[in-house]
């Protein structure tokens, strides 16, 4: 038994899947940055990007559901040949099916992708875009240099074109932590993000998220080259939280990766952990389960879980308390 899974027992608690409400598809590990806390290890070199053979598979499993929310995350999801095929091909199936794309702003920016921006708004197509900082030092250390700049293009490229204002098109951005320590609170650092956005670039959106930054991928390599690991796992560990189980993203979230395999979520997809009572004999890819046998089963846990449980807690959505 990992050490998360005795914290839970020692508080009586049970982690299980509910109801399955969004299919987050990790398209692949082809990013055009190379960020420190990535826990993907995405970067400009990786080659694992889903094929449309694979795409088709995922909606066809998809066509069989209720589920209403397609989330698409990667890397940079965008990079993949066939992502407007994807985002088409959900429509298709329902139009009112809502679709998010995790995004990292810079890749709008580059040849090829510029009239991507108004695609996603004809789509209506939410996105969640990474922002680590308000300003640009903080971004351009974690990012690379220049990111802060182009990210404020596209920022206030995405509000001409409605985002941030109009309802149907929603844009959130993500605070990671530059460091071995937690988030501070989501709700004044939002305050001070809004502030600062509009006062010095005009620029609006609705959400600011912050995300505990997991010892897993790069950041994991991070930790070990400045002899943190340790002192951040047990950081975490100190932190946690009882009150976040229940909102937790593996509960209600199917993760999928590039090649279709699935995992109760995006870091147990990283790290090889396949859900759903795999003994690790072969793949287990989303076809092979029936849409309605997720609610209910065990998840699969282990010692990086305690960052989605520390303070505030984290999930795709922010914090949880």
């Amino acid at each position: 038994m990992n050490r998360f899974a005795k914290k839970l027992a020692q508080h009586s608690l049970s982690l299980r899947r509910g109801r399955a409400e969004i299919l987050q598809v990790n398209v692949g590990k082809l990013c055009n940055l190379v960020c420190v806390h990535c826990h993907v290890n995405a970067g400009p070199k990786r080659e694992e990007i889903m094929a449309r053979e694979t795409i088709d598979r995922i909606i066809d499993w998809l066509a069989k559901t209720d589920i209403q929310i397609v989330d698409l995350t990667g890397g940079a999801p965008e990079m993949i040949p066939d992502f407007r095929y994807f985002i088409e091909q959900v429509k298709s199936l329902q139009p009112e099916r809502h679709i998010i794309d995790r995004c990292n702003l810079t890749i709008l920016l580059e040849r090829g992708y510029k009239d991507l921006a108004s695609f996603l708004a004809s789509n209506k197509v939410e996105i969640i875009a990474s922002m680590p900082c308000y300003s640009p030092e903080n971004v351009n250390a974690q990012r690379g240099e220049g990111v802060f700049e182009g990210s404020i293009a596209v920022l206030q490229l995405l509000n001409l074109l409605g985002y941030g204002t109009d309802p149907d098109l929603p844009l959130h951005l993500i605070y990671n932590p530059m460091g071995a320590f937690l988030p501070p609170s989501q709700a004044e650092l939002e305050a001070n993000y809004k502030r600062e956005l509009k006062k010095h670039f005009g620029i609006v959106f609705n959400n600011l998220y912050t995300l505990t930054n997991l010892p897993i991928g790069r950041f994991a390599g991070y930790l070990r080259h400045n002899n943190k690991l340790n002192e951040y796992m047990e950081l975490l560990i100190q932190a946690f939280n009882p009150a976040t189980i229940s909102g937790l993203m593996c509960r209600n979230t199917i993760s999928v990766g590039w090649r279709g395999e699935v995992y109760d979520c995006d870091f147990n997809q990283q790290l090889g952990m396949q859900c759903c009572g795999n003994g690790g004999s072969k793949p287990l890819f989303l076809w092979d389960i029936a849409p309605d046998s997720f609610e209910g089963r065990e998840i699969m846990t282990g010692d990086h879980c305690f960052g989605c449980t520390a303070g505030a807690g984290s999930s795709c959505g922010g914090a949880i308390v």
